[in-house]
C-alpha cells in the first residue's frame, strides 16, 4: 500500500497535466540517503533524484526514510519550480538565499557612516539623560 492518499496522486497527477510535464520528459534517479534513518538509509536508496529534461530543473529529495514518499515529494518540488519558471517568478528558496546574501553583505561606507552618527546621538541623548552632580559634596 502507498503511503500517498490516492486523492493527493489525482492532485499530483492534474497538476502535471495543467503544466503540460509528462512523465516522459521527467529522468528518476535513486540514490543513498544521508543523514539520519539508521540501517534503512544505509541499505535501501531512498533519496530520489529528478529532471526535467525539456526545462533542465533538476530536484533532489531526501526528507523521508520512504522511496514511494520521496518521489511524490521530489515530483511536487518540480512541479513548484516549473510552475515559477513559467511564471517568472522566484522560488521561496531562492528568494530566502538571496535575503540572506544581503544580510550579509558589508555596509557601504555611507551607511557605515549614518549608523554611527545615529549611535552618537543617541549616546548623546543617554549622556543628557544622567543625574547631574550635586555641589554638596
Amino acid at each position: 500500500m502507498s503511503p500517498i492518499n490516492r486523492n493527493k496522486h489525482n492532485e499530483l497527477a492534474a497538476r502535471m497535466r495543467q503544466l503540460g510535464v509528462k512523465e516522459e520528459d521527467i529522468r528518476e534517479n535513486f540514490i543513498h540517503s544521508s543523514g539520519s534513518g539508521g540501517q534503512n538509509v544505509n541499505k535501501v536508496a531512498t533519496c530520489v533524484q529528478l529532471k526535467h529534461l525539456p526545462t533542465g530543473i533538476e530536484v533532489k529529495c531526501q526528507r523521508e526514510r520512504s522511496q514511494a514518499l520521496n518521489r511524490f515529494l521530489a515530483r511536487r518540488r518540480l512541479l513548484d519550480k516549473i510552475e515559477a519558471q513559467k511564471e517568472g517568478k522566484k522560488s521561496a528558496e531562492q528568494a530566502k538565499w538571496e535575503k540572506l546574501r544581503r544580510q550579509k553583505r558589508r555596509r557601504s561606507r555611507r551607511a557605515k557612516e549614518k549608523m554611527l552618527q545615529k549611535k552618537k546621538q543617541q549616546g548623546e541623548k543617554k549622556r543628557l539623560r544622567a543625574q547631574p552632580l550635586s555641589g554638596d559634596d
